[in-house]
């Protein structure tokens, strides 16, 4: 299998994302998951669910609100509550949400006061759903919702469970066109990385590549920059998973986590560089996060558990300098990407032994490692997405990272280039060095 890389755009002569398609088979997979399970309906407020389920999108900014909800009965199709606006959009300009699209909110994330009803409300507005198809006896799966509506369902007699495990189960195996829509993502950021790579030099801060590689996105049809980890210098090690605004100095250690969606499929995308120059420790940090990752690369494979690979090529926390599997959690690590950046299955230390997850054709997943320089100022970080396919994986993060790239000018003395390596005493030894483009 190869999934193919198009355009950003939908034409009329090529065969491309079909979007009709991709509506219908992700609504007919959870439905025969709906199907097979003791639920009687599934309650969804996580967007990315909403997405899956009834292909219903408001922006990024609702994002933490759980302001609107779909539910879906069994046998039936997805009712979507939304803001009035919202819902009156929905109604004229997405047909397979015809009569189905309605006003309705929640709490606002808890910014209306209780005293206005908004839990009792939407209860009764579920219970009415299934009471109307004989389904208010059954249990009721629900994703994230929050505590007062929670209450609210059980006051009114539902019986509610867990739903969040039904749709991540699901949305485990992607479908052709999701396929396509998480490679495309993928290859917006190999460019990203590529503007990224010809910018880094010493003085650039941090925030400054979070913004040259937001503005690269959005400028070509991003719909969401969820996050761009820039991590430099002094930073690495320990990881701090957010940016700053420190200047990236010579012989520095820069590395970068892309996060963003194309049509809703994320990516998760790890790339580190040297700036200038790289010292020994860190040639050699960078060499063992490459060979940990092309170990557990080279096991992804339908029918190998996550238990395995992990058991095999990531190390011990202890092995690079933390006490146990929990405060390591994340840097030896993989897990499943698509309409979320973090989905099923999850590969790590901590987890994976208790419970392996064995892999299948048209999974997406994300592998990622790290490991600190010896001189204690550095670590490195590479992160690769894969396609699971009939017999092996295909890579779709395509930048260069088998060896570490050196951005930012290169410095040269009156006897040549100098070499990669460069720490205080060598800076000391070529006092009489000149910089040339």
């Amino acid at each position: 299998m190869s999934v193919k890389t198009f355009g950003t755009m939908g034409v009329d002569w090529e065969d491309r994302v079909d979007y009709a398609r991709l509506r219908q088979e992700r609504l007919g997979r959870i439905k025969a998951s709906l199907a097979a399970s003791e639920l009687g309906a599934l309650l969804l407020f996580d967007m990315a669910n909403i997405r899956y389920v009834a292909a219903a999108h408001i922006g990024t900014w609702a994002m933490d609100k759980y302001s609107r909800f779909t539910l879906l009965p069994r046998g039936d199709d997805p009712i979507v509550w939304d803001l009035g606006s919202a819902a009156k959009h929905h109604e004229l300009y997405c047909s397979w949400l015809k009569g189905r699209s309605h006003s309705g909110i929640t709490t606002f994330h808890g910014a209306i006061a209780p005293e206005a009803g908004r839990p009792q409300d939407v209860a009764r507005k579920i219970k009415a759903e299934l009471e109307a198809r004989g389904l208010a006896d059954a249990p009721v799966g629900v994703d994230v919702g929050e505590i007062p509506i929670v209450l609210a369902l059980e006051a009114e007699g539902l019986h509610v469970v867990d739903g969040h495990e039904l749709m991540l189960q699901t949305r485990r195996i992607k479908t052709a066109d999701e396929l396509v829509l998480l490679n495309t993502s993928a290859a917006m950021v190999d460019a990203a990385y590529e503007e990224l790579y010809r910018a880094l030099r010493p003085g650039i801060q941090e925030n400054e590549c979070v913004g040259l590689v937001s503005r690269y996105l959005y400028d070509r049809g991003s719909e969401f920059v969820e996050a761009v980890n820039a991590i430099t210098g002094d930073r690495s090690n320990p990881h701090p998973h957010v940016h700053s605004d420190r200047l990236i100095r010579p012989g520095e250690a820069a590395y970068f986590d892309i996060i963003h969606s194309f049509n809703g499929y994320r990516t998760c995308y790890y790339r580190t560089f040297a700036v200038g120059s790289a010292s020994p420790g860190f040639l050699d940090a960078y060499k063992r996060t490459r060979d940990i990752l092309d170990c557990a690369i080279s096991m992804v494979k339908p029918g190998v558990t996550t238990a395995e690979i992990v058991g095999h090529c990531y190390p011990k926390a202890e092995e690079f300098g933390y006490p146990d599997e929990e405060a390591a959690f994340g840097l030896q690590f993989g897990h499943g990407i698509g309409l979320s950046h973090w989905e099923k299955p999850v590969f790590s230390r901590l987890t994976s032994f208790a419970k392996p997850e064995v892999l299948e054709p048209g999974m997406a997943i994300a592998l990622e490692t790290f490991w600190p320089s010896s001189d204690g100022r550095s670590a490195a970080r590479i992160e690769e997405e894969l396609i699971v396919t009939a017999d092996g994986c295909e890579v779709i993060s395509r930048f260069p990272a088998e060896t570490l790239l050196v951005a930012g000018r290169q410095y040269f003395s009156a006897a040549g280039p100098l070499p990669q390596t460069r720490d205080a005493q060598s800076h000391r030894n070529n006092r009489s060095e000149s910089l040339l483009d």
